[in-house]
Formats: C-alpha cells, structure tokens, sequence
C-alpha cells in the first residue's frame, strides 16, 4: 500500500485500521446504497478502487447495493446509430428505439462491466434491472414546462417510480450476493421505462431502509456560488439554493431524491466526489466530514 509513491510503514497501517474499526463496527449489517457515475465509472483507475471498496465494504459485513446511470454511454451508443439525441428541459426524450438502445447499453454493457469489476475485485456481484423480481414498477412521467405549467412536453419513456419491491435485493444481501441495478421500470402494460439513476438510488435507500446513501459526483459536493464546498444542507438552504440558481440543471433530481430519502428515514445520505481514489472508504470508514451531507431538518 503506498500514497504517493511513499510506502506506509506498518504501524501507520495499524493505526489507519484502528480508526477505521469503530465504522465497522457501527456500520455492520447495515445496507449502504451507492448511486455510481462521472468519472468514477470511466476512469479505469478509478473504476478499480471503487469495485475494491464495494468489496472491502462487503467483506466487513456492511450490505452494499450499486445503483448506476450510463448517460455518456448511452449517447455514444445512440451516435454509433446515427441517433441524434433530443432534451427537453435537460431531460433525454426516448422513444421506443432509443428506448431499446437504453435498455441495452444500461442493462447489458454497462451493468455487466460494473459487475465484471467487482467480481474482478473478488466479489459476488449480480445485475438486476427494475424487471427482475418485479422490483421497480413505473409509470409515464409527467414533465410540466418551465416556464408555462399548463404545458406539458411527451418525453417518450421515461418514467416515475410508482413502487419499489426490494425483496430480490434483499434475498441476494441475504446470500452474500452485491445487487447492482440498473434505473430501467417497467409499467401496466410491460412497457420500459428509462428512470433516472438519482431517483431510483434515493426511493431504493428508503424502501431499504439503509443506513446510508451515498451519491458519487464529479464535483466535491455542493458548491455555493463562490465554488466552495457546503459541507451541510438543511431543507431551507436547498430551497434558497434553489431559488437562486445555485443548485440547478443535473444537480436538481440529485439533491430532491437525496432529500427525500434523508426525511424518509436514510439516516445519512452524503454527495461525495467520485473522482477522488477510494472515496467511499474515505466517507464510510473516515474521520474527516467528506463531501455534502443532507440533512432531514
């Protein structure tokens, strides 16, 4: 183990251990949700630590459970097709033939390699979508426009969570089994829907009752307008972050689901940078605030 080129002498190991063993033993047994994107998920080096610290999270008995988007992936897949990609309102519309670019990119290329990882890592992991088990039951989206309410725009399938059954998550963490899932629900009629990454980690925290969610970013946190980290958000402050255009774009469904999970029960749901080498050991088993944490009240 080395930092820096620097090898770490085997007492500083001790003492790395030693601080980390209250954590674990606080953590033990607990379901921790892991919401996994940015660069975390296309920087190979960075890929290999976060699939080492699922494993090392699983291995000292904490109950990791991996949610993850594929954006970037997905419009590359959608160019290789000659598919120009359509937003409205920063949302990607989806018809039925991006709808099966979706499901294929989401829940094969991707969910496989991240489960290929961590079984690399020396883990047991399996990819689910919403479908198996019947796990996550949605519906149409509604998107009302911006600026005129009365107004709503057809993005094709992309849905709402109506309901969660966590029981096949549940029946794998019971089996030593690391669920990684993919944000595809499916509706009344067996219709797809592509469900954002954010929500479904968020709804999934709660239906679980996990101890943590922990949402990977390519930014340190949530930033005020002078670019420094927010180490703590109450919802009053996210309000007027809101309102003043702080917290805008992508970073709305993160924070809303966040805060969410964080009044439905999640004792602590923290947005951690991903782009920093094992930032999930640093936030779970460290002593040092790391990233935002958004708090119920």
């Amino acid at each position: 183990m080395t930092t820096d080129n620097h090898p770490i002498s085997p007492r500083d190991k001790a003492d790395i251990l030693a601080q980390a063993l209250p954590y674990i033993r606080q953590f033990h047994g607990k379901t921790m949700v892991i919401k996994y994107g940015g660069n975390a998920m296309t920087d190979p080096a960075l890929q290999a630590a976060f699939a080492d610290d699922v494993v090392l999270l699983k291995l000292v008995g904490i109950n990791p459970v991996v949610v993850h988007g594929g954006g970037p992936q997905i419009e590359t897949a959608l160019k290789r097709l000659g598919k120009e990609g359509k937003f409205i309102q920063g949302m990607r519309v989806t018809d039925a033939e991006t709808m099966e670019v979706v499901e294929w990119v989401l829940g094969g290329e991707v969910q496989q390699d991240i489960v290929g990882l961590i079984n690399q890592a020396g883990g047991k992991a399996v990819g689910l979508t919403g479908r198996d088990g019947g796990m996550i039951r949605a519906r149409k989206l509604k998107m009302v426009d911006n600026k005129d309410p009365s107004v709503e725009h057809d993005v094709g399938q992309v849905g709402d969570i109506d309901q969660i059954d966590p029981s096949v998550v549940k029946a794998l963490q019971d089996d030593q089994f690391i669920p990684v899932v993919s944000p595809i629900g499916f509706g009344h009629h067996n219709e797809s829907y592509n469900i954002n990454a954010d929500v479904v980690a968020a709804k999934l925290a709660t239906v679980l009752q996990a101890e943590k969610l922990l949402m990977l970013t390519n930014i340190p946190g949530v930033l005020d307008k002078a670019g420094a980290l927010l180490p703590e958000l109450t919802p009053r402050r996210i309000d007027e972050l809101v309102q003043d255009g702080t917290i805008s774009g992508g970073m709305l469904p993160k924070i809303a689901g966040a805060l969410d999970a964080a009044k439905s029960g999640v004792n602590a749901v923290h947005i951690i940078d991903g782009r920093v080498p094992h930032a999930l050991l640093l936030e779970v088993l460290g002593d040092v605030p790391f990233g935002t944490m958004i708090r119920s009240h």
